[in-house]
């Protein structure tokens, strides 16, 4: 098996990047458009993570920091790739990026019904807060 290259997204790769979410992501979300992606990617350059083996997209996640919070969305590795250590290679340069800007605590929303999802969020050391639905981990700063 290849090297697996972690990088930030560019905007040449959206069209590509809004492909592999309707493959791999679960679900879809209001902001999953060109539109959507490219004022994230425009805003904030480094925000959009993708991995990338033999020149595919295998994985992304989003890296939102908005200078108080880190929040991470739409991690998604493709099905054909999942247990391969894509997402937590993904979850490792998030992290990194959040503790760069000093950030101190992940936060991730996960469906309900999103058991696969779920799964891999508890693996990555991430913690359900049942009140606000959504997964939390606490950064080493």
């Amino acid at each position: 098996m290849t090297e697996l290259h972690i990088r930030a997204a560019a905007p040449e790769d959206l069209d590509a990047v809004l492909a592999f979410w309707k493959t791999a992501a679960e679900g879809t979300s209001i902001s999953d458009d060109r539109d959507g992606v490219e004022r994230l990617v425009a805003r904030d350059p480094e925000a959009l993570i993708l991995a990338e083996r033999d020149g595919e997209l295998v994985g992304t996640v989003i890296a939102g920091f908005d200078g108080w919070r880190c929040h991470l969305y739409r991690l998604a590795v493709h099905p054909e790739r999942r247990r391969q250590g894509i997402g937590s290679a993904l979850l490792a340069a998030a992290e990194e990026r959040f503790v760069a800007l000093g950030g101190r605590r992940g936060d991730a929303m996960v469906l309900v019904r999103n058991e696969t999802g779920q799964a891999a969020w508890r693996a990555a050391g991430y913690a359900p807060e049942e009140k606000w639905r959504r997964w939390v981990k606490h950064l080493t700063v």
